[in-house]
């Protein structure tokens, strides 16, 4: 497993509220990702050991 991918609605104000709650993100602020939508990752080491893609669902 190299990392799981979870659709959001807002990625802006989803990495907003993860930033305030102390995670460590890869990605401050999204970026086109290879599906051409904003994508961007939060660091496993806030996430038990998992690298998770954020990805903005239209």
């Amino acid at each position: 497993l190299h990392h799981i991918c979870l659709g959001v609605t807002d990625l802006t104000a989803e990495l907003a509220r993860l930033k305030q709650q102390g995670a460590s993100l890869i990605d401050e602020q999204p970026r086109v990702g290879a599906s051409g939508h904003k994508i961007a990752f939060v660091h496993p080491e806030s996430t038990g050991g998992v690298l998770i893609e954020l990805e903005e669902l239209e």
